[in-house]
């Protein structure tokens, strides 16, 4: 079992940055495929960005903007968003998946205005 913790959330005005950390605990991490999910209000979880054996895979949205990376040294995994829009407003998730089992964090909030 793993268990996701998410931070660096906050209020960014269009155009900037923001760089999400996911820790992770438990044993094994460099054998889970990790995502970042964002869930906006109103609307349904959807997928932003997928690490799977050194493969990624980006919504058509954030391609060119957001980018995934993740160091198995420390069990942790980024997302780094740059060009930000206030469309990308929306509570963050990381998520590990291994042997169909699923794994989330309790989000982080990014409101993206100015």
């Amino acid at each position: 079992q793993v268990q996701l913790v998410e931070s660096g959330g906050g209020l960014v005005q269009p155009g900037g940055s923001l760089r999400l950390s996911c820790a992770a605990s438990g044993s094994s991490f460099s054998t889970y495929a990790m995502g970042w999910y964002r869930q906006a209000p109103g609307k349904q979880r959807e997928l932003v960005a997928t690490l799977t054996n050194d493969r990624t895979n980006y919504a058509d949205s954030v391609k060119g903007r957001f980018t995934i990376s993740r160091d198995n040294a420390k069990n942790m995994v980024f997302l780094q968003m740059n060009s930000l829009k206030p469309e990308d407003t929306a509570v963050y998730y990381c998520n590990a998946a291994r042997w169909s089992r699923t794994y989330w964090g309790k989000g982080t909030l990014v409101t993206v205005s100015s």
